[in-house]
């Protein structure tokens, strides 16, 4: 197995989790805390474009890096922006913080993978 399938399937099965998590904590009745809207919403919409990306990578395909790099980049500008609201004294949860830099890491790696992969390809 390449490590470009081995990313795409932790993609892959990070969207479906994030899917997972997210409609639950919109969705479902339990009490979340001091959850931040806007970033729940971002990233359960964003767990449909992991798998999308997850995919991508798996098969190798061109446009894994420009998915990979829009999920990175809207991750990073939902993040700044969280960043922003903590900074005014808005409301939010510690996990938050934890999630969006594991967020924002994920996918700089599989961005990096991809771009690997896509290097790789080109050269042979």
């Amino acid at each position: 197995m390449k490590i470009q399938q081995i990313a795409g399937g932790a993609a892959m099965a990070f969207g479906l989790l994030t899917l997972l998590s997210g409609g639950k904590a919109l969705f479902g009745t339990a009490d979340m805390g001091a959850v931040v809207p806007f970033v729940l919403w971002f990233n359960f919409v964003a767990s449909f474009a992991y798998v999308v990306g997850g995919l991508l990578l798996w098969r190798g395909h061109r446009f894994a890096l420009p998915v990979a790099l829009a999920i990175l980049f809207a991750t990073a500008i939902v993040f700044a922006a969280f960043g922003l609201r903590v900074a005014s004294g808005g409301a939010y949860e510690m996990r938050t913080v934890g999630a969006m830099a594991l967020r924002t890491g994920f996918w700089a790696v599989m961005a990096w993978t991809a771009w690997k992969t896509m290097t790789k390809q080109s050269s042979t």
